[in-house]
């Protein structure tokens, strides 16, 4: 598979199987994605369709049965738990709907910890955690707990912590699924303002008001892809 310099993410026939006793569980029955720098990319389906496992393939959560993957162009369909993981912490930004925060730290630390996995030294790391947390407009929380902020504020934590790496890609699980409505707006203004600063984001979702704010709507049935939508050229169309 060739690789062009603007594409971030690019997967060829991929496949993913499972085995549940004697039944196979084909999951992804080969998938063609091309993600470009910079795009905002929702990816939507009906529960079994294969959104979730594609996700974690793209996370580097796992591996293929079969077919290729692409990352920033390095493929990796073939690659050991030990460079995954390298690769994971390095090009990709994670962000789910449960926040994952550690309860008894704070802010500022939660946001430290992909930079201490990466080896970098103290004085970076708080003035880059504290910068993620400043893009994110949470500099004046940076020392509360989790249990100290509100929901909204908790998965700003999380965001500013996919940031804090500078990663190729953010991969954002349902991250308004904790929220109430006025909260998932606020939330999605914070994605909005990342995409415009350049940053590339892939959003698994099942809620259509969400997906408005993506240039381009990936929609998966039965492991499938079932159709790209149009990239979108006027966000505030649909806001």
């Amino acid at each position: 598979m060739s690789v062009d310099n603007d594409i971030v993410i690019q997967t060829h026939d991929l496949k993913k199987h499972y085995v549940m006793g004697s039944e196979t569980v084909r999951a992804l029955r080969g998938v063609d994605v091309s993600i470009e720098r910079n795009e905002y990319i929702a990816i939507m389906g009906p529960s079994g369709s294969g959104k979730s496992t594609l996700m974690n393939l793209i996370g580097c959560l796992d591996t293929p049965t079969s077919g290729e993957y692409v990352l920033n162009g390095q493929p990796v369909q073939d690659l050991d738990d030990d460079d995954l993981a390298r690769i994971r912490n390095r090009e990709i930004g994670f962000v789910f709907q449960t926040f994952n925060l550690l309860p008894r730290a704070s802010a500022l630390h939660n946001v430290e910890l992909p930079l201490i996995y990466a080896g970098v030294s103290s004085r970076e790391r708080i003035e880059r955690a504290k910068g993620a947390l400043e893009q994110v407009d949470l500099a004046d929380r940076m020392h509360h707990k989790p249990n100290e902020l509100s929901g909204g504020q908790r998965q700003r934590v999380a965001i500013a912590r996919a940031l804090v790496n500078q990663p190729s890609i953010i991969l954002a699980d349902e991250p308004t699924g904790n929220l109430d409505s006025v909260t998932s707006e606020e939330i999605m203004t914070v994605f909005d303002a990342l995409h415009d600063d350049g940053q590339t984001i892939i959003m698994v979702t099942h809620e259509p008001h969400i997906t408005a704010h993506a240039e381009r709507v990936i929609t998966l049935r039965d492991g499938m892809i079932e159709s790209h939508d149009a990239p979108r050229t006027v966000r505030a169309e649909t806001v």
